[in-house]
């Protein structure tokens, strides 16, 4: 039975990780070829995984659900997940897809990871070690890479994209920390469900979605659907179910593959250009994750 949780485990990580970064290609392709821009995308993947996950939440964790609702210390903290943490990344990392690409927008989010890492070593009060250190100039030569094509005289990406590159992997943090009491408490689904549904309510009183003149045909509707039932509820489920079987340190070497998929399919679907130079910082990066999950495994 073990060795079933195992390949179990490999299969949804992988699963996830691929579907997540297709649902970057998805956002490229609707930036693209409709007028809708990455506040409004995150605003309808936030209410449509919201309902989603809500109906799942009602099917399966019914009562935990009504005991979460009836507690407004963690309903704060909640909506407090839902702001500066959901909205935050989901937000950063599609504007950096809308000024940038799918492949980009993801590598660069990666570098959460190194943030995560130099935090923990600040709250333990200890220095970063060799393998740290090696692993922030690979992620500083990667980034400058990517940036600059190796020319320290110009920048080959918009300055927008890499703001928002760096926002997605800071906000990534904020959405790994902000929610860990009540998952303890509660459980992922529960807690995501809730927070989804009302970060998306909660951005939309400040967009006002409705009043959007979208011009989306199938195919564009079916980029959303793909977003939001694939690369939102489908691939979430899947890389904590593959987190549950092989932990997470092997999980997160396996989610290295999501800014493969999303640089692969975009360069396939799209056509978007990526040169020797963006694979190199593209692979100073990932190399980054490797290191830092590696030495505190």
């Amino acid at each position: 039975m073990a060795e079933e949780h195992v390949k179990r485990g490999f299969i949804c990580a992988t699963a996830g990780a691929l579907s997540w970064g297709m649902s970057g290609t998805c956002g490229q392709y609707l930036f693209t070829y409709y007028t809708i821009d990455a506040l409004l995308l995150t605003n309808m993947r936030m209410i449509g995984a919201g309902v989603v996950l809500l109906a799942l939440v009602l099917g399966l964790q019914r009562p935990t659900l009504v005991h979460v609702l009836h507690s407004p210390r963690d309903m704060l903290h909640i909506v407090i997940f839902a702001v500066f943490g959901l909205i935050t990344c989901q937000a950063t990392y599609l504007s950096a897809i809308e000024y940038a690409n799918a492949g980009t927008a993801t590598v660069l989010q990666s570098l959460n990871v190194v943030l995560m890492s130099t935090i923990a070593a600040i709250h333990l009060r200890r220095l970063p070690n060799a393998w740290h250190m090696l692993a922030i100039l690979l992620a500083l030569g990667g980034v400058f890479l990517i940036a600059t094509g190796g020319d320290f005289h110009h920048l080959i990406i918009s300055p927008l994209a890499l703001v928002f590159g760096f926002g997605s992997a800071a906000c990534s943090v904020l959405y790994t920390i902000l929610p860990s009491a009540q998952i303890r408490k509660w459980g992922t689904l529960p807690v995501n469900a809730l927070a989804m549904l009302i970060g998306g309510m909660a951005l939309g009183l400040i967009i006002t979605p409705w009043r959007a003149s979208l011009n989306l045909d199938f195919s564009g509707w079916m980029a959303i659907a793909f977003i939001v039932l694939i690369g939102t509820v489908a691939s979430f489920t899947l890389f904590l179910r593959g987190v549950g079987d092989i932990g997470p340190v092997k999980a997160t070497f396996i989610g290295t593959l999501e800014p493969l998929s999303a640089t692969v399919c975009s360069f396939l679907l799209l056509g978007t250009p990526f040169t020797a130079t963006d694979i190199t910082g593209f692979a100073c990066i990932l190399a980054t994750v490797y290191l830092v999950t590696m030495k505190t495994a």
